[in-house]
C-alpha cells in the first residue's frame, strides 16, 4: 500500500497565532470573492484555485503556509497539492473565511458578501475554534 501524507489542518484561532509567526496567508478564492471579502493579514497571497497549479511556484517552500477559501474545501484541494508537490510546512485552514467572520477576526470588505446565505452557527460544543 502507498504511503500517503495527511494534509494538516488548523482551526482560524491557530492561523492567527501563525500568522504572528511570520506564517504567509494563501488564499485560493477568486478575485472577485477576494474583492468583495479579504482577510486583512500582513503576508497574504492570492493565487485562485483556478490558476493554482500555473502559479503555486511562487510560495516559498521555507515557511510556514496556511492555505485558505470561503468554506475551506478548496483550500484543502490546493494543501494537498502542495504536499504532494514537496511543501511539507502547510496547512490548510478549517472552515475558511466563514469561521475568520464568525470569530470577529480582521478582514476587510463587506462581511455580509459571504454570510448573507451560509449558515454560520458555530459548534455547540466548547471545543470550537
Amino acid at each position: 500500500m502507498e504511503n500517503q501524507t495527511l494534509v494538516k489542518e488548523i482551526c482560524p484561532t491557530k492561523t492567527q497565532e501563525w500568522i504572528k509567526n511570520g506564517a504567509i496567508l494563501v488564499d485560493v478564492r477568486e478575485a472577485d470573492e477576494v474583492a468583495n471579502l479579504a482577510f486583512d493579514v500582513p503576508n497574504l497571497i492570492n493565487i485562485p484555485l483556478s490558476i493554482f497549479e500555473e502559479r503555486f511556484i511562487k510560495i516559498p517552500k521555507n515557511k510556514e503556509v496556511i492555505l485558505v477559501s470561503k468554506t475551506g474545501s478548496k483550500s484543502l484541494r490546493a494543501t494537498g497539492f502542495l504536499v504532494n508537490h514537496g511543501y511539507d510546512k502547510v496547512a490548510n485552514m478549517k472552515h475558511g473565511i466563514l469561521r475568520w467572520v464568525q470569530k470577529g477576526f480582521p478582514t476587510k470588505g463587506d462581511v455580509n458578501s459571504v454570510i448573507q446565505n451560509d449558515n454560520l452557527s458555530c459548534c455547540s460544543s466548547s471545543s470550537c475554534c
